[in-house]
């Protein structure tokens, strides 16, 4: 596989907080950067359930390396606040997610001058969101895609103007198929990908079999098939649901340790958000091509 130079030092500054009035909780967010450099691309990082913005590094550091102003925000549904299932305040979570980030993109001028001399390095103009797991749900709906109520009436447009692409990580599939655990506890979970109309990059694992669904690991690539072109898919063949340890190494629920898995998942982002920020095109090409000769155990779908 192709791979990008990680030839940069990377910073982080932590923690920055983001005004979010009515929150509850003060809503932080982690900074990655390269530590030189100039004209940034800025990738906003959504966190997975009960993750934080110190979660996460094997991606993120390597993002920062390949050039990436990385901006992680803390979600309510984070261990730290302790807010499980059945606090009462976990019905409305996914709404103060997607809220989490407008905020973070509204405010990112305050977040970039609070980051040392980022203000003045990042391209602004070139914003991608990214997403993991319920993450990439949250991620979703600034690109486009909405949330079906329980008549399958779709809800509000929450898409933001500066997101500009994006990058799905085991997204939610449809809520037909889910367990009677997910329809009590998770309603929200019905995803609507055929407003979604932003350049995205879906990333699914063959071997992802969710506890939240019947449906088997094409759950997880419904993101590529229902919404509108410019998409592409990633698919690894034996990837599991955190695709060898995304959110940190020997973590817990990591059930596919690999850690080329995991710069594989990071390096194809990069490349993908290059091209379609139109930062440089070389190294999806690679990718694609590389793919094409299938002999990775994983695979690159375009439309």
């Amino acid at each position: 596989m192709p791979t990008v130079p990680l030839d940069r030092r990377i910073v982080a500054v932590k923690p920055i907080t983001v005004p979010a009035p009515g929150r509850g909780v003060d809503l932080t967010v982690k900074v990655t950067a390269p530590l030189s450099g100039p004209d940034l691309p800025v990738l906003v990082f959504s966190h997975g359930n009960a993750w934080s913005m110190d979660g996460y590094e094997p991606l993120v550091d390597r993002w920062a390396a390949a050039g990436f102003v990385v901006v992680q925000p803390t979600h309510l549904d984070s261990r730290r606040n302790g807010i499980g299932w059945d606090d009462p305040r976990f019905a409305t979570v996914w709404r103060v997610r997607i809220a989490d980030l407008h905020a973070v993109l509204d405010g990112l001028g305050a977040i970039l001058r609070q980051a040392g001399d980022l203000e003045t390095r990042a391209d602004r103009d070139r914003v991608a969101v990214v997403g993991h797991s319920w993450g990439a749900q949250t991620a979703g709906t600034l690109l486009g895609a909405r949330v079906l109520d329980a008549e399958g009436v779709p809800g509000e447009d929450f898409s933001h103007p500066a997101a500009a692409a994006g990058a799905l990580i085991a997204a939610t599939g449809t809520g037909e198929t889910l367990t009677p655990f997910a329809a009590e506890h998770l309603p929200f979970m019905r995803p609507d990908y055929s407003t979604m109309t932003a350049p995205t990059l879906v990333v699914a694992g063959g071997r992802d079999q969710s506890q939240l669904s019947t449906r088997g690991p094409e759950w997880f690539s419904d993101a590529y098939h229902l919404s509108p072109s410019p998409k592409s898919l990633l698919t690894i063949a034996e990837g599991e649901h955190t695709l060898g340890g995304l959110a940190g190494e020997a973590v817990a629920e990591t059930t596919d340790e690999d850690p080329a898995r995991v710069a594989l998942v990071a390096d194809t982002i990069s490349a993908y958000l290059g091209d379609a920020l139109g930062l440089d095109d070389a190294a999806w090409a690679a990718l694609r091509d590389a793919a094409a000769a299938g002999d990775g155990g994983w695979s690159i779908t375009s439309r």
